[in-house]
């Protein structure tokens, strides 16, 4: 009765999404606690601010300064002690404020005058704005766009207070932390009881060994609930553990940096004097002997590492009269093309020569796909392409209109902005009939005409082209195997495609 009721939980246990489960909980714990982190208020930027536009080295200037800084760090403190209980056990109440310099008591005692039942964390960012704008009506503050960079400073940092306090109080809903405490729990209760190993020789499935200790079943234990005890760490960084956020150390650190920043640092400039690469262009620092082999070279782009032929950088004036470019040692027009649709670079791929040119509107002549329609604007001028009777060629009827070759080359731009995405099936014609095309002309395309005149001369064919000529007679010849198979399944696409009613 135990080893069905084991085999029964090992075969059912996998049936909880444990994984998919605990790993969305933690991913938003995670995302809360980098958020909570994110929205700490620092008055770094501020106290620039303040101590670069507040001018005056009075006691009257020296005492706005410091005041409005006193302000905006008692703004972040209240927070702190809404928060965070580190920081609540250090100010229990108001009066240790007071007691600890952050606040006055009359301050004190407007504070706790003003008729509000909500946190009033926002009081000291409203006493800011008013000595600010009293400075300003002094001429403290020089103009109008000084107090606008120091006032939205300020909300920045009240924002940040804003954003603390709603992460403490909408937190994450207590039944989805119970749902995903439950599973975990409930997941190794049953591989407590399905991953018992029972005996061999009952010939039960996956108890062909017998283990005193189920390793795997530790390290997924370990792994899970490790995982869902971070994220119990994570849930609140602002409490007393060891890995939450040092509150009292920020408000420590705050304070003396912005009061500083504001009072002993204002107008506190050292002797200005010239620097050491004073007559140096390029300035380079020392490396120790630790850190030379961490010089590296400058940065300067991927693409500049391409080499391009010399004949190649030369910019083509006239596109309808450049000369074809000639792709040779090829093993077949067919398998070119192939290697073109796969992304194949052919091993034995040479460059062409000097006097030919990349051309971007004609095709080859052999070229497998030269019979399917190219989509022009009206103002250029069609080309007659020669035609291929190739059966074969009909298969791979989605072949794209990009046919320059070479794989560290970028696919040429297609002349029409719409070309044909969706493959058509292609109708049945009469043998001989290079009119066809791939598929019907979109609207308000013209189509390249392939039938221009009624007997259309063909030019006599140069020396290149004869040789080209007889080198792909050559390979159509002699098909190798995996030739064949190619050849094969083109057939059998080709007939399925057939098949299909126009």
């Amino acid at each position: 009765m135990f080893e069905k009721l084991s085999v029964y939980c090992d075969q059912y246990a996998q049936l909880i999404p444990l994984s998919f489960v605990l790993g969305f909980y933690v991913t938003l714990v995670v995302s809360r606690w980098w958020g909570q982190y994110e929205s700490i208020p620092w008055p770094d930027r501020l106290s620039a601010l303040v101590s670069g536009h507040v001018r005056g080295a009075d006691e009257g200037a020296r005492l706005i300064r410091r005041s409005l800084m006193r302000y905006a760090n008692l703004s972040g403190i209240l927070i702190y002690r809404s928060v965070s209980t580190a920081a609540y056990k250090r100010f229990p109440t108001m009066s240790h404020l007071v007691q600890a310099g952050l606040m006055t008591a009359e301050e004190l005692r407007q504070l706790e005058e003003l008729p509000s039942p909500h946190n009033k964390f926002w009081v000291p960012c409203m006493w800011f704005v008013s000595l600010a704008m009293r400075a300003r009506s002094e001429g403290r503050i020089n103009n109008d766009v000084a107090m606008t960079a120091i006032l939205n400073e300020l909300n920045t940092l009240r924002s940040q207070c804003m954003r603390l306090y709603g992460y403490d109080w909408i937190s994450l809903p207590l039944v989805y932390t119970q749902v995903v405490t439950v599973a975990v729990y409930s997941f190794f209760l049953a591989c407590l009881i399905g991953r018992q190993f029972l005996d061999p020789a009952q010939g039960y499935l996956g108890h062909n060994l017998d283990f005193y200790l189920p390793i795997f079943t530790l390290l997924q234990f370990f792994f899970y609930v490790g995982w869902l005890k971070v994220a119990e760490q994570l849930i609140n960084p602002f409490g007393e553990d060891d890995d939450d956020f040092e509150t009292n150390w920020l408000v420590d650190r705050n304070l003396q940096v912005s009061l500083l920043s504001v009072d002993e640092m204002y107008d506190l400039v050292p002797l200005v004097e010239r620097d050491k690469y004073w007559d140096e262009s390029e300035p380079q620092p020392p490396y120790t002997a630790a850190s030379a082999e961490h010089r590296k070279p400058s940065f300067m782009g991927s693409a500049l590492d391409i080499s391009v032929p010399k004949e190649e950088m030369e910019f083509q004036h006239n596109l309808e009269q450049i000369k074809e470019h000639e792709e040779a040692n090829h093993s077949t027009p067919f398998l070119g093309s192939l290697s073109r649709i796969l992304g194949v670079q052919s091993p034995n791929f040479s460059r062409p020569t000097p006097t030919s040119r990349v051309s971007l509107l004609r095709r080859r002549p052999r070229a497998p796909f030269s019979r399917f329609p190219l989509y022009l604007h009206p103002e250029s001028s069609p080309m007659p392409s020669h035609a291929r009777n190739a059966d074969m060629e009909d298969a791979f009827s989605s072949m794209p209109l990009y046919e320059r070759p070479g794989f560290y080359s970028c696919p040429q731009t297609p002349i029409h902005c719409v070309p044909p995405s969706i493959p058509r099936p292609r109708l049945r014609r009469a043998h001989g009939d290079s009119s066809s095309s791939l598929a019907h002309p979109l609207v308000g395309s013209p189509v390249l005409n392939t039938n221009l005149t009624a007997n259309p001369v063909s030019p006599s064919p140069t020396a290149t082209q004869q040789t080209a000529n007889q080198h792909n007679s050559a390979n159509d010849s002699g098909i190798s195997l995996a030739e064949g198979d190619l050849l094969g399944a083109t057939v059998k696409m080709k007939e399925q495609l057939e098949n299909i009613p126009a």
